[in-house]
């Protein structure tokens, strides 16, 4: 599919360029749950079932899997069987298991092993051999079914921590950092693998600090809304709100 934009490049970006977005947002998350006071640590957030200090351990959980080889397998080997054991999902195995093991450290604690591991946790994803970003495939729910390891690790890793952390500001009642050249890259990839999974025509203004201005054909749907909400959306966080047309196309986070 030919996609032209009035302004944002909507492809994806490549491994080296990816690591420095990577870079970005391990340090905007870790400064954000710096921040929390005290009492932040137990709010809900849209992730019902999590609270602020779940959704922080599930995001150190992924860190500590690509820091380290021994905990990746660790992580991958018990959600396998617990997965077989309980007909379940792998994926909220895993996540799930990622909370369980560290939802009993202190707030401290945490901000720490996150400071900690962002060189170690660069580290391992920069340095996945291109072969096996290409070929190894990963198992995940349908309707996907499996992604590629090199999308998991340039562009699934980075939204999904952007999105925890719009997860905990709306939570604390705090604005998220936004920029263009950080979230405005983000989001254009969003925006790129939404207009993939939909394939149809469209226009697209996404407004604030991190939006653009997208188009793909002539004569499609008119869309326009705030970059953040646009984003919130198509990762399935609508707030109960039914949405139509070309919003109702979701994008693996």
């Amino acid at each position: 599919m030919t996609v032209t934009t009035t302004s944002n490049d909507m492809s994806r970006l490549g491994h080296l360029a990816s690591m420095a977005v990577a870079a970005v947002e391990y340090r905007r998350f870790a400064d954000l749950i710096r921040s929390l006071s005290p009492t932040d640590w137990s709010r809900p957030t849209d992730c019902t079932a999590w609270d602020v200090k779940a959704v922080v351990c599930h995001n150190l959980g992924n860190m500590a899997g690509n820091a380290s080889m021994r905990e990746n397998i660790h992580q991958m080997r018990t959600a396998m069987k617990r997965s077989r054991a309980n007909a379940t999902s792998m994926v909220d195995e895993m996540t799930g298991l990622q909370v369980s093991e560290r939802v009993s450290r202190t707030p401290a604690q945490l901000c720490d092993e996150i400071e900690r591991l962002i060189p170690k946790a660069l580290a391992g994803r920069r340095r996945t051999p291109a072969l096996l970003r290409r070929t190894v495939k990963i198992k995940i729910p349908a309707p996907h079914n499996t992604l590629a390891l090199g999308y998991l690790i340039d562009q699934i890793y980075n939204r999904d921590m952007f999105m925890h952390r719009v997860d905990i500001c709306r939570a604390t009642g705090r604005e998220p950092a936004l920029d263009a050249d950080h979230e405005g890259r983000l989001i254009a990839e969003i925006v790129g693998d939404w207009a993939a999974n939909h394939g149809r025509h469209f226009d697209l203004v996404l407004d604030g600090p991190a939006g653009g201005a997208f188009r793909h054909g002539e004569g499609g749907e008119q869309l326009r809304l705030d970059a953040v909400a646009f984003a919130r959306i198509v990762s399935g966080r609508r707030d109960g709100n039914p949405v139509a047309g070309l919003l109702a196309t979701e994008v693996l986070y």
